[in-house]
């Protein structure tokens, strides 16, 4: 071993992809390692774990064909670095952000620790000014807000990552041309690489997304590196550039999986079903790379796709994701069985930053009463549901059964939009459509003015008789 140019030959032993070496002078948890084999072949690693007497080194391309004796560990002294510029936008790359889609390599203008640093609290802003995404469960019902951080919940089956693609291209601030999304895929089939490769391809806002693919096949460190690889470049283009960035993280499962598995061959204590204790502080340390920053105009916004496991909500990872993040976005099972699409479930859906970005000078000033309406009257109508079963339809009344309509009809007009991107106007407008064949008394969340100058500005159904109607969406009233 030699020490003055911090190298060391030879290793310990070799455990999957975790090569265990003796330890080195100055070495740092973190570090980025170039791994010589005596097969001729360069590979990377990083230092996962240090002692008294070993270093842990993970290897990116697996430690297949090393040889104990013939190996070569060298010390680069610096932890895993990023170079990022606005050329990565239109680009696909690998789980470590290097370009795949065959294009040359783009010029970094910076190169950057992929781990970052955290936002000081004294600077943070609180998010504000809404994204668009298309999706009218979301505008209408769950806002997303500039520099939030709001997971899907989904379940296998579920079209979490087709949900994710549909957002990642068609999100949008309106009157605002300085908009990008960093789409990042963990842990994915080449099935799934290639739908996203399609989706993307498709989108006319192609050059204003970056796609970070990591491959199931790749090393779990991978894993663990792309979500902060996409992170990094979030950050440099909305705190350095000025622009509002939105992150697509799918899927947080894998991401956490890879921690386990790394956890396991480190031989580390297990916590609850055997992720590591630190679990919490991991995802806490991606996700609150979100937010704004005092004194700079961009903002960094994170979506981050969880499958639950047996679709189970108290599972570690979406419960632990809850505790992080504020709010959720979360797709029914028995909605997709029916065919709808996005099959999202208002009622357990929640924005908690939603009043930051709406209302007069923002999207509507009738949003609020317009949002709490609708949920609060198919809140009833799922009610009725469980109802009928008991005692069937014929013994509602006829409010109840207007109720149940509506129920009906929300779930197909409104929740399932199909492939149709929506604006946030056309989603206010079909909101309140539903809202126009009930009466006033049943719209207790709308004030009595607002709801007096909806009517007084609806056009005589005469008059509306003749326009074509289409399957998403009604006339407004």
């Amino acid at each position: 071993m030699n020490l003055s140019v911090r190298r060391a030959r030879g290793a310990d032993r070799l455990a999957g992809s975790l090569l265990v070496l003796r330890r080195v002078a100055d070495v740092a948890l973190g570090e980025e390692v170039l791994v010589h084999g005596g097969d001729g072949r360069l590979r990377h690693g990083q230092v996962l774990e240090l002692d008294e007497s070993f270093v842990v080194v993970q290897v990116y391309e697996g430690t297949f064909g090393l040889d104990l004796e013939e190996t070569v560990v060298e010390l680069t002294g610096e932890s895993f670095r990023l170079d990022v510029s606005t050329g990565l936008l239109g680009r696909t790359l690998d789980g470590r952000g290097r370009p795949i889609d065959g294009g040359p390599a783009p010029v970094g203008r910076r190169s950057l620790d992929v781990n970052g640093s955290a936002i000081n609290p004294a600077a943070r802003l609180g998010p504000s000014e809404p994204i668009e995404t298309g999706i009218t469960a979301i505008d209408l019902l769950a806002t997303l807000v500039r520099g939030q951080k709001l997971p899907i919940f989904s379940g296998a089956g579920l079209p979490g990552d087709e949900l994710a693609a549909r957002i990642a291209t068609g999100a949008r601030i309106a009157g605002n041309d300085r908009f990008a999304t960093v789409f990042a895929a963990v842990g994915i089939t080449r099935r799934e690489a290639d739908l996203f490769r399609t989706a993307f391809a498709g989108a006319a806002t192609l050059d204003r997304v970056a796609l970070f693919l990591n491959l199931a096949d790749d090393p779990a460190i991978e894993r663990l590196l792309t979500p902060r690889c996409a992170l990094t470049l979030g950050e440099y283009l909305a705190f350095e550039l000025g622009m509002h960035v939105l992150v697509v993280l799918t899927d947080i499962s894998a991401y956490a999986e890879a921690l386990r598995e790394l956890a396991t061959a480190r031989e580390e204590i297990p916590g609850r079903r055997g992720y590591p204790g630190y679990l919490y502080t991991d995802l806490a340390r991606l996700f609150e790379r979100a937010g704004r920053v005092r004194g700079r105009p961009g903002s960094l916004t994170l979506l981050p796709i969880v499958t639950m496991p047996d679709d189970d909500i108290t599972h570690p990872i979406p419960d632990l994701t809850g505790y992080i993040t504020e709010g959720q976005i979360v797709l029914s099972r028995e909605l997709h069985d029916r065919g709808v699409f996005p099959p999202i479930d208002a009622l357990p859906c929640l924005s908690r930053l939603m009043n930051a970005g709406i209302g007069a000078g923002r999207t509507r000033p009738e949003h609020r009463p317009l949002a709490d309406q609708l949920y609060a009257l198919y809140a009833r109508g799922r009610d009725l549901r469980r109802l009928v079963v008991v005692i069937g339809e014929a013994a509602l009344s006829p409010a109840e059964r207007r109720i149940l309509t509506f129920a009906d009809r929300f779930e197909a007009e409104l929740v399932g939009q199909g492939e149709h991107r929506r604006s946030l106007e056309e989603s206010f407008e079909l909101g309140w459509s539903l809202l126009a064949d009930l009466p006033a008394e049943e719209l207790t969340r709308i004030p009595l003015a607002l709801l007096a100058e909806r009517r007084a500005t609806r056009r005589p159904r005469a008059e509306r008789a003749g326009e074509p109607r289409s399957s998403s969406r009604r006339p407004p009233p």
